[in-house]
């Protein structure tokens, strides 16, 4: 009998391709929306900090995250694409939580003016994305790899929160 049942029950859902990306992209979009409205003066705060001589100037900051997020959303596309959902939970979990680290970072800098907590969200950030990278490994090589930058620069950005922090403590 449960053969039977088992042969009746309506087939997994697959995650539709293009649909997806969209959603994935849009949610990526809501997170720089979400951390930009936090964080309206963000430039003029950054410029008024004691930087280190290695600090990028304000405005490459937008340019750089756009690119970033966009490949945050690619890459989890390329894991998602056609896949059935309950097959992916662990992995799109990890990657949503990279997403709430990333943007809880922003308010606490920028908002709060709180660097040393930042600091510390962005470390678990870090271990976040590196969580999410082993995890698309399993499914796909070229999904990890569309994730380097973003590990990169938020390692850049780890290191520029300790300085300023440090400089203006």
């Amino acid at each position: 009998m449960t053969q039977t049942l088992h042969r009746n029950a309506p087939p997994p859902r697959r995650l539709q391709r293009w649909p997806l990306l969209l959603l994935l992209l849009a949610v990526c979009c809501a997170v720089a929306a979400v951390g930009g409205l936090t964080s309206s003066d963000a430039a003029n705060i950054y410029r008024s900090l004691d930087r280190p001589a290695w600090a990028p100037p304000s405005w490459l900051f937008g340019p750089v995250w756009t690119v970033l997020y966009a490949t945050i959303a690619i890459s989890a596309w390329v894991v998602l694409r056609g896949r059935v959902l309950a097959e992916s939970r662990v992995q799109i979990g990890a990657w949503s939580a990279q997403l709430a680290f990333n943007l809880a970072w922003t308010p606490l800098f920028f908002g709060a003016g709180q660097y040393g907590l930042a600091f510390l969200d962005i470390c678990v950030l870090l271990a976040a994305i590196g969580t999410t990278m082993a995890l698309f490994w399993r499914s796909s090589a070229y999904a990890t790899l569309l994730l380097v930058p973003y590990v990169l620069w938020v390692l850049y950005a780890a290191s520029l929160n300790l300085a300023i922090w440090q400089l203006n403590d």
